[in-house]
């Protein structure tokens, strides 16, 4: 088994599933006993100001977190936050990822936001996605998903609305031409 820990699951336009229709999913984790992934485009219903007030840390009137989104990450352990991050050394508890993505689970990072201590990129999920031993497997090779290698620009350079379409364009296809059923990378 290869590992798709660092990359993208693209989700396929037949997907129908209503939680992981039309999504991009970071994969923090793939081992033999499964996976842990953060979906990266489905904005969250609160702002990141309001969840941060709701922990008593104080947003500045004109900062530019008041418009910033929290991500709905999965369905699993909503009431968790995940903070995927330009490397940035410091934090109680963070994982590098790659040499351009970390995670930081640890509420000290919630702190920083909005100071020169913050990362310079991040986004925050609430839950995540998860995979039983073989389940991922399972499903891509019954095409649900597509994978590339996660890229930061998408990450953290892209808009969330066009994240989907633009991992999809790193593959060369346009993923609205591809017919139900059609293989996966």
């Amino acid at each position: 088994m290869e590992s798709l820990e660092n990359h993208f699951l693209i989700a396929m336009p037949d997907l129908h599933d209503s939680f992981f229709e039309r999504t991009v999913t970071y994969i923090c984790e793939h081992n033999e006993d499964g996976a842990m992934g953060l979906i990266i485009n489905q904005p969250a219903d609160v702002p990141l100001s309001r969840l941060l007030e709701q922990i008593e840390i104080t947003v500045p009137g004109e900062s530019a977190l008041r418009r910033a989104p929290v991500y709905t990450g999965g369905p699993v352990g909503t009431d968790r936050g995940f903070v995927l991050h330009t490397p940035q050394d410091g934090w109680r508890s963070s994982l590098k990822l790659s040499n351009e993505i970390m995670v930081t689970t640890s509420k000290d990072i919630l702190q920083a936001f909005g100071s020169a201590h913050a990362p310079e990129n991040f986004i925050l999920t609430l839950g995540y996605s998860g995979w039983d031993a073989g389940q991922l497997e399972e499903e891509l090779a019954n095409n649900s998903w597509l994978t590339i290698p996660a890229e930061a620009d998408i990450l953290f350079d892209t808009p969330s609305s066009e994240r989907w379409q633009k991992a999809a364009e790193k593959l060369g296809i346009d993923i609205w031409q591809l017919a139900p059923g059609a293989g996966h990378a």
